[in-house]
């Protein structure tokens, strides 16, 4: 391919793109096709021979735009992939474009610069000062096993990067957490039984007297306190743990506190509600641009109050990396303070977003959503048929169908399954479900700059019809 059909093809891919945007509205949210005709579609032995461009475009315009799950419909509302800013797409244009290696600086000098300073604006958000620092990562699972690791590493005293764990620890972490948390302790060597999944209020924050409880009972049985893993925006309700008093607690029993705002941390953009109290006294937080930031999959972020952490976890410099040039220790090498060598130039479509829309606009984005949320809590508040679980502190909210004839638990919850599907089966929205306290709900989560209020209206009348309809084909207790 020369320059020439490079452009081309990029000019009408562009596009293309521009007119699915437009148009994604239209689309069936969902793919109509099974699982097993979507892999049909793509069953071929690897092709030696090359295509024209545009038959491959034509390809994917054919097997792959139908059997998608479009994250850009507004009546997207499921897990916390939200649509993503339009220069956002550009700008990972541009980063396969000139396909810089952020891992080294020698690879990639601007790259380089660039994460930091995108680092230095999230570090800010979130009330740190001018000694933090932190890495663009994959996603709140990179980012979390990140400051697992920084809590294992500070917590033996620089000596677990070496000598591995030779004592028991503990973590402790809300029934709520994300199930990332779960796998960093797994591979930071704490192991899963040493996680102390705790018990929420009804707010689903996580009670204190539970950690506290727990941590004198570890301390009874000879096993050492860790890391307090608190929550700032949970999946499934956005509740918030009380971070000051976390605080509080690890400073007196000598643990690193780390906070996931993966989801949560969009709320720091917030023009109408307060941020995340308390989220400047972490050791390291968690939060995902690639969630409330509207950028494009992937990037996350591990930020840290104290920056020298990441070189003391991490410093590993070996003599074919080592820069000959860096006689002064100017040129920042990722790779000695982080996991990856090979980065990815993550950064470049988070700065775009900023530098293009700004905090203002982005935040404004945030809080339509949460007005959303709010605004199906209010519907739900009037409903005889449907209860929230609580009301919600962002966008995702829990709500229950609990019909006037009654059904035990695990029918219910066969019931909540059933409508989700057969919503999920005629495209026009997508939600989940979850287990609660005991209880299945509906889980729905705008983060979208295309969801309106009438797309809240939309999804609740067919929530109700759905209900109604599957209710009607279940049969009653003791009947054949």
């Amino acid at each position: 391919m020369d320059e020439r059909e490079f452009r081309e093809l990029g000019h009408d891919l562009v596009d293309r793109l521009a007119d699915y945007l437009e148009s994604v509205e239209e689309h069936s949210l969902y793919p109509r096709a099974t699982p097993a005709e979507i892999e049909a579609l793509f069953d071929e032995p690897l092709p030696w021979d090359g295509s024209p461009a545009d038959k491959v475009l034509a390809e994917l315009e054919a097997k792959l735009l139908p059997n998608c799950t479009h994250v850009n419909h507004p009546g997207y509302f499921g897990l916390i992939t939200p649509s993503p800013s339009p220069v956002g797409i550009l700008g990972d244009f541009i980063t396969s474009t000139l396909n810089q290696n952020v891992g080294a600086y020698s690879i990639a000098p601007a790259g380089v610069a660039m994460e930091r300073r995108t680092i230095r604006w999230l570090t800010d958000l979130a009330g740190y000062g001018e000694g933090a620092g932190g890495n663009l990562t994959s996603g709140g699972m990179m980012a979390n096993f990140t400051g697992l690791k920084l809590a294992r590493d500070w917590a033996s005293g620089d000596r677990a990067q070496s000598d591995g764990l030779k004592h028991s620890w503990a973590v402790y972490a809300s029934e709520e957490r994300h199930v990332s948390v779960d796998k960093a302790v797994d591979a930071v060597g704490v192991g899963r039984k040493q996680l102390r999944a705790l018990p929420t209020d009804q707010r689903f924050a996580l009670r204190i007297d539970a950690l506290e409880e727990a941590i004198a009972q570890d301390k009874r049985a000879g096993i050492r306190p860790m890391c307090i893993v608190g929550m700032a925006g949970t999946t499934n309700t956005g509740a918030i743990d009380d971070l000051s008093t976390l605080r509080g607690i690890a400073d007196r029993e000598r643990m690193w506190l780390h906070v996931d705002a993966a989801y949560g941390g969009g709320m720091l953009l917030s023009r109408k509600w307060p941020g995340l109290p308390g989220l400047e006294r972490a050791d390291s937080i968690t939060i995902d641009p690639h969630k409330w930031f509207f950028a494009p999959l992937d990037v996350g972020a591990i930020l840290v109050k104290d920056e020298n952490r990441l070189e003391r976890s991490f410093g590993l410099e070996p003599p074919y990396l080592k820069d000959n040039r860096d006689t002064t220790g100017e040129r920042y090498q990722y790779y000695a303070r982080g996991f990856e060598q090979s980065k990815r130039l993550r950064s470049l479509k988070v700065w775009m977003s900023l530098k293009r829309y700004g905090g203002k606009t982005i935040g404004t984005w945030v809080d339509r959503n949460v007005e959303q949320a709010k605004h199906l809590y209010e519907i739900v508040s009037r409903s005889q048929q449907f209860r929230a679980a609580t009301e919600p502190r962002m966008s995702a909210i829990c709500i229950r169908y609990e019909p006037s004839r009654a059904l035990e638990e695990n029918a219910l919850g066969r019931l909540h399954k059933e409508v989700a599907t057969r919503i999920e089966d005629r495209g026009r929205f997508w939600l989940s479900t979850t287990f609660l306290k005991g209880k299945w709900w509906f889980r729905i989560c705008p983060v979208n700059i295309r969801t309106r209020l009438e797309h809240m209206d939309a999804l609740f009348a067919e929530l109700q019809q759905t209900c109604a309809d599957v209710l009607a084909s279940t049969p009653e207790p003791g009947s054949r």
